[in-house]
């Protein structure tokens, strides 16, 4: 890489700090007394793909799910320093979760469709928070904005669970999209998919970013280099190091970093 590559680079991740929508300040998170994550900090830049690659067990999981305040669901778990959402402290007193979750939907690692229709599985959340719209033009909405409108428009009233992993998975984006999110979760989003559903997926990342900002777990090395913008690399609950995804995969600062990405280890 040039000089004038690396300052290039540089001035991203500057700017990215005077963009972002998410900062992470000092962040630890415990399950009782074990510490799962170690004083992470870094910014998420607003309208980019941020991956967060690791081995496994080493707390990229735990962190995403502190950004919408799903840890608070499992028992004994705890978030100490700053999540800062569009400047607010996510786990500030009079925080509403549920309206973080509004705002910060998720996407799991295993497509986990409602047993219900296609179109209920869009419909019903909006409407359990008082959407008071047209049904059909809410459900048509996402259904176009996760590329499955066309495959499912005659089917929508048919189970869900009829549909492919892959239709399944897209499914459970436009049911996350459909509560108008700005920030978009996903947990391993394609490990469970064949290598053509995976490249929808992929796909329909780069679109949906325009639109919103997307925050992504994966253990696929190829994966994070192909559709993030930026990378934060984690090991045993560190931050080890945060940089554009470029320069993670071809001339990162850590030594550690360069030898996860080429594979020594994980």
């Amino acid at each position: 890489m040039n000089v004038a590559q690396e300052m290039l680079e540089s001035k991203a991740v500057v700017k990215a700090k005077k963009k972002s929508i998410i900062e992470l300040k000092d962040v630890s998170i415990y399950y009782d007394e074990e510490r799962a994550v170690n004083n992470v900090s870094f910014k998420i830049r607003r309208n980019k793909i941020t991956a967060i690659i690791g081995p496994s067990g080493c707390g990229k999981s735990t962190l995403l799910r502190a950004l919408n305040r799903m840890n608070d669901f499992v028992e004994g778990a705890r978030v100490e320093g700053e999540v800062l959402f569009s400047r607010d402290n996510l786990y500030g007193k009079d925080v509403d979760p549920v309206e973080v979750r509004r705002r910060i939907g998720m996407v799991f690692q295993k497509p986990n469709p409602f047993p219900k229709s296609i179109y209920n599985n869009i419909s019903w959340g909006p409407e359990i928070n008082g959407y008071q719209g047209s049904t059909d033009e809410l459900v048509e909405r996402p259904l176009k904005q996760a590329a499955l409108w066309e495959e499912v428009q005659h089917r929508l009233h048919e189970p869900a669970l009829n549909l492919s992993g892959g239709q399944q998975q897209r499914l459970c984006i436009a049911r996350a999209l459909a509560m108008e999110p700005e920030v978009l979760l996903m947990d391993e989003p394609c490990s469970a998919l064949d290598p053509i559903s995976t490249a929808h997926i992929e796909d329909l990342l780069f679109q949906l970013k325009s639109r919103y900002t997307i925050v992504i777990v994966t253990h696929n090395m190829q994966q994070a280099s192909r559709i993030s913008d930026y990378t934060a690399f984690m090991e045993m609950g560190d931050l080890i190091e945060f940089n554009v995804t470029r320069r993670i995969f071809t001339r990162p600062a850590i030594a550690r970093t360069e030898e996860y990405v080429t594979g020594r280890f994980g």
